[in-house]
């Protein structure tokens, strides 16, 4: 027991040693019939932190194992995996409520989890143990990847919400590739957050949380103070091929992927910021 109190007590002090709190220079979004724009910086507690941490490490090792479990063909039919692009879900939670409504295209396994459903519950869901969740029923924001935008239901979407003043938020994952091909070779002009033309539009870096989260909140406000829907592109990178019968390697080379990687990647991004701004340590993370 004297050895337990004594645990605790160094434990208490090392916790009492880091910061609450820090400020962080984030991007500048691209904007597009705004006025006003998201702010360029962000506040990161130190619970917040771990939080995002905690959520983007998970996220990140599940879909890790849904590769493996898919090569073990235990998880069957397609699979599109979300390693990459877990800041993209993160921020999104972290700028909407809880009961606000979520509808997504396929790669959905982090919106799935951050809106509540247990990594289990969605392993068993993939491998065809478990059927019992349809999380996606109503319309709040849209979710969708960008080749997307060149179908024309897209463009007749974007009209009846402008017309009808929608408080939506249309949100275009681009995370560089549709099936096999780049967004350069599919595009005359890759500015898809003007794509809604009449509809407001912000640009994000996608791969940094706070930005997302910042540009949410933005977009949100946006949405309830009746001024209608807005479209976010968040500018991603996913690390798996399209899906998991993609080898993702006939279309861009390996060294491109460890670049970004190395470069962007959203946990190393927010874990540097946390350690650098002593608001918690290396065990820790």
């Amino acid at each position: 027991m004297p050895n337990m109190a004594v645990r605790v007590m160094v434990a208490s002090r090392n916790y009492a040693d880091f910061a609450s709190e820090a400020t962080f220079d984030i991007k500048k979004c691209d904007i597009h019939r705004l006025e006003e724009e998201p702010p360029t910086e962000a506040v990161l507690t130190r619970e917040e932190g771990l939080q995002y941490n905690r959520t983007m490490q998970t996220i990140r090792r599940m879909e890790l194992k849904s590769d493996q479990l898919y090569k073990q063909k235990i998880i069957r039919g397609f699979c599109h995996l979300y390693d990459g692009q877990e800041a993209c879900c993160v921020g999104l939670e972290s700028g909407i409520n809880p009961t606000d409504h979520l509808i997504t295209a396929y790669r959905a396994h982090g919106y799935t989890y951050t809106r509540g459903v247990s990594v289990k519950e969605i392993l068993a869901e993939l491998t065809g143990m478990l059927q019992f969740f349809s999380l996606y029923i109503a319309f709040f924001t849209e979710i969708f990847p960008y080749f997307l935008v060149f179908q024309g239901q897209i463009f007749e979407t974007y009209n009846m919400a402008a017309l009808w003043k929608l408080p939506c938020i249309f949100i275009c994952e681009n995370n560089r590739y549709g099936m096999g091909t780049s967004v350069e070779r599919a595009a005359a002009s890759t500015d898809y957050y003007k794509r809604g033309d009449y509809i407001p539009g912000l640009r994000v870096d996608g791969m940094d949380v706070l930005c997302v989260r910042e540009a949410t909140k933005f977009a949100a406000d946006h949405c309830r103070s009746g001024k209608g829907p807005i479209l976010m592109e968040l500018q991603i990178y996913r690390y798996h091929g399209h899906s998991m019968s993609d080898p993702g390697v006939s279309y861009r080379i390996r060294e491109e992927i460890q670049e970004v990687r190395s470069k962007s990647d959203p946990i190393t991004l927010l874990k540097d910021r946390m350690l650098n701004n002593n608001l918690s340590n290396v065990e820790e993370l």
